[in-house]
């Protein structure tokens, strides 16, 4: 998903990542598994299998979404464990325990959440003090952003990855490891 787009089916006023697709995928009831919000790039799955989409969201099957971010400040060791630990941000919001790892000189990290709050990724490093200006998601599960994609572009998903995914969602006990 592109910068711009909303994770939608439809909308009046804004493009949608459905809007993505070719009309003849558009009217096979495909639906984003998940969202980013608009100001997000990133991988994001469309489907029209809803139990699929159920598992992979469900924190309760504990799939690892990767987010690569850049922040205002530099984060440390504190920012990790407090991420580890489990956050309560202002609004009373529990976030499960999350692995934060920064990359280079600290203004840049992975983040790795099992569950997918409104903006978390985002609240959780405002309420560090290290404001988010760019996140990209690189994986959900056991699939990846694929490299060659430039933003806004799709394909469909590998028969193997569609097995990993199968594999998973069929109670897997391994599939929170990926």
């Amino acid at each position: 998903k592109p910068q711009g787009v909303v994770s939608a089916t439809e909308d009046r006023h804004q493009p949608t990542v459905v809007d993505l697709v070719p009309p003849e995928l558009r009217r096979k009831n495909l639906f984003p598994a998940g969202r980013l919000d608009k100001d997000t790039e990133g991988l994001l799955l469309l489907t029209d299998d809803g139990p699929l989409r159920h598992a992979l969201l469900s924190p309760k099957n504990h799939v690892d979404k990767v987010y690569y971010a850049k922040v205002e400040g530099r984060l440390d060791r504190t920012d990790a464990e407090a991420l580890a630990a489990g956050m309560v941000l202002g609004d009373g919001l529990h976030c499960l325990p999350a692995e934060l790892e920064p990359l280079g000189d600290g203004s840049q990290c992975h983040v790795t959440l099992r569950e997918g709050k409104y903006h978390q990724v985002k609240r959780m490093l405002a309420a560090r003090g290290k404001p988010v200006v760019y996140l990209k998601r690189l994986s959900m599960g056991p699939i990846a952003l694929d490299p060659a994609l430039a933003p806004g572009e799709w394909r469909p998903l590998t028969g193997e990855e569609k097995a990993l995914l199968r594999r998973g969602t069929a109670g897997d006990p391994g599939f929170s490891a990926f």
